[in-house]
C-alpha cells in the first residue's frame, strides 16, 4: 500500500467525521478508481507513482468535464467538477511555474542536441517531450509541457 493512499484514507475519514460531502464524494471516487487500477494493472500493488499518474489523469477527465459542461451552458455542473478537481489536486506536488517549466524544457532541449550531435528542430519534438515529462515528473501537465516544447522548438 503507498503512503499516498494511506493519506487519502486517512483523509476520507476526517471528511466524513466533518460531513464534508464533497471531498468524500471525491475521494471515495479517488479510492474506488486505485483499487480498479490494482486489480486491473500487471501488478497487485500500487506505488505512490502510480497514484500519481491516477490522480493526474482524474483532474483532467474532471477539467474537461467542466469545460464541456461550461459549453452547454450547465454552470452548477462545472462548479461541481472544478470543485473535485481542486480536491484531487491537493494531493499532487507542487506545480512547476512557467519560468520553471522553461527552464526544464530548455534542459530537454540541451539534452536531446546532446544526444543526437545537432540542432534540434521540430523533428525531434517527441525526444524533446519524453526528457521534458520525465524531468517534470508530474509537476506539469503534459499539454503544458507540450505547448512550451513547442514554443521553445520554433524559436531560432
Amino acid at each position: 500500500m503507498s503512503t499516498l493512499t494511506d493519506a487519502v484514507r486517512a483523509d476520507l475519514t476526517a471528511a466524513m467525521k466533518a460531513r464534508d460531502e464533497d471531498t468524500k464524494r471525491t475521494l471515495r471516487s479517488l479510492l474506488a478508481a486505485i483499487q480498479t487500477e490494482a486489480v486491473t494493472g500487471a501488478k497487485h500493488e500500487v506505488g505512490d507513482d502510480d497514484v500519481l499518474r491516477l490522480i493526474a489523469r482524474e483532474i483532467k477527465k474532471r477539467r474537461e468535464s467542466a469545460e464541456i459542461y461550461r459549453e452547454a451552458g450547465r454552470e452548477e455542473l462545472a462548479a461541481a467538477e472544478e470543485t473535485e478537481a481542486d480536491i484531487l489536486a491537493r494531493y499532487q506536488p507542487t506545480q512547476l511555474d512557467d519560468a520553471d517549466l522553461a527552464a526544464v524544457v530548455d534542459r530537454a532541449v540541451a539534452e536531446v542536441a546532446e544526444q543526437t550531435g545537432e540542432p534540434v528542430s521540430m523533428k525531434q519534438m517527441g525526444q524533446v517531450m519524453k526528457a521534458a515529462q520525465a524531468a517534470a515528473a508530474g509537476r506539469a501537465d503534459g499539454k503544458r509541457i507540450s505547448t512550451a516544447v513547442r514554443e521553445r522548438l520554433q524559436r531560432p
